[in-house]
């Protein structure tokens, strides 16, 4: 599973349906939710 930071629980947090997806500038990342709060969350890179 993908690790975040989600910023409303100031924590690292394993995410929840990980989406891989391409940003504009081609580089991926990797868009879900925080399973505590059901924020969204991101993470760069692969």
């Amino acid at each position: 599973m993908a690790e975040a930071y989600c910023v409303r629980d100031k924590m690292k947090v394993e995410m929840k349906d990980p989406t891989k997806v391409v940003m504009k500038n081609g580089k991926p990342a990797w868009k879900g939710t925080c399973p505590k709060c059901g924020n969204s969350v991101f993470r760069i890179g692969a």
